[in-house]
C-alpha cells in the first residue's frame, strides 16, 4: 500500500503525532523529510531511520497541530510552504486520502466544538462498540489519526477535531459531523470569534448529517447557514426534529430515549447535550434506538472529565483538569449546590469573570499558579472565600479542611486555564491531583 508514492512530503514537528506520521507516510511511500526545533525529537527521528533537515521543495506540509502556520508567529517551513504553493494539511486529511487511494468507503465522523468533544467522542466509540461496530477512534483524543488501521467499508472513523486541526482540511470530508458549541477560545491563533468559528466549521462540510449544539447562540448561527440535513440537539431545550435534555431524560420526537439519571458518567445539562449529540451521530450510523439507550447508561466516563478519584472522611475529590477555560468550568460548577473549587494555571482571555452567576455555588475558591492574583481580585470583587495556595498539592490538602469547615460535599479540581505553568499538559495535572488526593486519603487513615 503506497498511495503517497512519489511524493515529497515534510512533517514539521516530530512529538505526539508528528512521528508516527512520518514512519507512516514513508511507509506508504511518500518520500519524507521532517524537521522539529528540538534536537531530541530530531535524533528520534533519526534513529527511526527518517530524513531530518528543511526542504527547499516539498509537495505537501503535514504541521502537528500547537505550530502555527499563518500569521507574524508562522514557523519558517510553514512560510516556505506559502511561497511554493504546497497545502499546509493534518494528520486526519492524509488518512483519508490513504483510506480513499485504497478505495476504502468507510465512514469518518468529525466532532468539534470549545467544550464536551472528547466526552461525545469516546461516547459515540462507546455506543457504536456497544452495537457491534468495527471502529478506530483518535485524533485530538487518543491515538493520532495516522496511528489508525486502514478500514474497510464497514469501518468508522471517530475522531475529535480540533481547531487547529480542522483548519488544515482540504478534501476529507466526514459523513456525519459535530459542532457541538463554541466559545472563545485560542483566540491568538485564529484571530477572532470569527476565524474560530470558521475553523471549527469546516468540520461540517459536505456533512451526510450535521449535528449541531443549540446551547448557545454562536453555533446556532452556524447551523443556520449550514446548506444538509441538520438534526439540533439541545441539554435543556425541546428541539424538533433533533434530540435533547428534559431533566433526566433523554428525549426525540418519538418520545423518550432513555432515563440518564441511571448514566453517573454523564452528570448535568451539558453531559445531556453530550449524549443526545453521540445519540444523535449514532442514529446517524444505523444503531438502534435500544441498543444506544442501553449502551448511554454504561458509558464509564473519561479521566480528568469531573473524575472521582477519592473521598475522605466524606468529601469526594473531583478531577475536572481538562477544563482549561471558564465556558469549561462552568459546566462542572453547574453540577454542585457547594463546592470547595481549585482554579488557576496558566489564564484564558477574560479570566473567570464569565462565570460570575456561579460564584454563589463556591463555599471557598483556592488559587494556583499564574492566574492565582488575577482570580483573587475578581473572587474579591464579588465577595467569594479565597485564598491564594500556591500549588496543587497545597490546594488538595487545604481543599479537605476547607471542605470540612464548610460542610461542602466535594472538592472540585476545574482550573479553567491551561496548565503549563506548572504541568507539561492537562493531563500532567489531574495524574498529580489524582496522587495528592491518595497520599491524602492515605495520611488521613493513618492518622484515624
Amino acid at each position: 500500500m503506497t498511495p503517497f508514492a512519489g511524493q515529497r512530503i515534510a512533517v514539521l514537528g516530530l512529538g505526539r503525532a508528528g512521528l508516527p506520521a512520518a514512519r507512516r507516510l514513508r511507509d506508504w511511500g511518500a518520500d519524507v523529510t521532517a524537521w522539529d526545533d528540538g534536537e531530541a525529537a530530531r535524533a528520534a527521528a533519526e534513529a527511526a531511520g527518517i530524513a531530518v533537515g528543511q526542504p527547499e521543495r516539498f509537495d505537501l506540509l503535514m504541521i502537528s497541530p500547537g505550530i502555527p502556520h499563518r500569521g507574524p508567529k508562522a514557523h519558517p517551513l510553514a512560510r516556505r510552504a506559502a511561497e511554493i504553493g504546497a497545502p499546509v494539511l493534518c494528520d486526519v486529511e492524509f488518512l483519508y486520502r490513504a483510506v480513499r487511494a485504497v478505495g476504502s468507503r468507510a465512514r469518518f465522523v468529525g466532532i468539534t466544538g470549545t467544550n464536551g468533544k472528547s466526552t461525545t467522542t469516546a461516547l459515540l466509540d462507546h455506543l457504536a462498540r456497544a452495537a457491534g461496530m468495527v471502529v478506530a477512534t483518535g485524533g485530538n483524543l487518543g491515538p493520532p489519526a495516522l496511528d489508525m488501521p486502514v478500514l474497510a467499508d464497514d469501518g468508522v472513523y471517530i475522531l475529535e477535531m480540533s481547531s487547529y486541526s480542522a483548519e488544515r482540511l482540504d478534501r476529507a470530508r466526514f459523513a456525519l459531523g459535530a459542532l457541538l458549541n463554541l466559545s472563545p477560545d485560542h483566540l491568538d491563533r485564529h484571530g477572532d470569534m470569527a476565524g474560530y468559528a470558521a475553523a471549527k466549521a469546516r468540520v461540517m462540510l459536505g456533512n451526510d448529517l450535521a449535528v449541531f449544539g443549540m446551547d448557545d447562540a454562536e453555533t446556532r448561527a452556524v447551523a443556520a447557514a449550514h446548506e444538509g440535513r441538520v438534526v439540533p440537539v439541545s441539554g435543556h431545550m425541546p428541539q424538533p426534529g433533533g434530540i435533547w435534555g428534559d431533566g433526566a431524560l433523554l428525549r426525540d420526537g418519538a418520545g423518550v430515549i432513555v432515563d440518564l439519571s441511571g448514566a453517573l458518567a454523564l452528570p448535568g445539562p451539558h453531559n445531556a447535550q453530550n449524549a443526545a449529540a453521540a445519540t444523535a451521530l449514532a442514529f446517524g450510523l444505523g444503531i438502534a434506538r435500544a441498543v444506544a439507550g442501553r449502551a448511554l447508561l454504561t458509558y464509564p466516563g473519561l479521566p480528568h472529565r469531573q473524575e472521582r478519584v477519592g473521598e475522605v472522611d466524606g468529601i469526594a475529590f473531583l478531577n475536572d483538569s481538562k477544563a482549561t477555560n471558564a465556558d469549561s468550568t462552568a459546566y462542572a460548577l453547574a453540577c454542585h449546590d457547594r463546592v470547595v473549587w481549585i482554579a488557576g494555571g496558566v489564564p484564558k482571555a477574560g479570566g473567570i469573570v464569565p462565570l460570575a452567576s456561579l460564584f454563589p455555588r463556591v463555599a471557598e475558591a483556592l488559587l494556583i499558579g499564574q492566574a492565582a492574583e488575577e482570580f483573587a481580585a475578581t473572587l474579591a470583587e464579588h465577595g467569594v472565600p479565597h485564598r491564594v495556595v500556591g500549588t496543587l498539592d497545597a490546594a488538595v490538602a487545604e481543599g479537605l479542611e476547607a471542605a470540612r469547615r464548610t460542610g461542602s460535599g466535594a472538592v472540585l479540581l476545574s482550573p479553567a486555564c491551561a496548565s503549563f505553568d506548572q504541568f507539561r499538559s492537562f493531563e500532567a495535572r489531574g495524574d498529580a491531583f489524582r496522587d495528592f488526593v491518595r497520599n491524602l486519603a492515605n495520611r488521613e487513615a493513618e492518622a484515624a
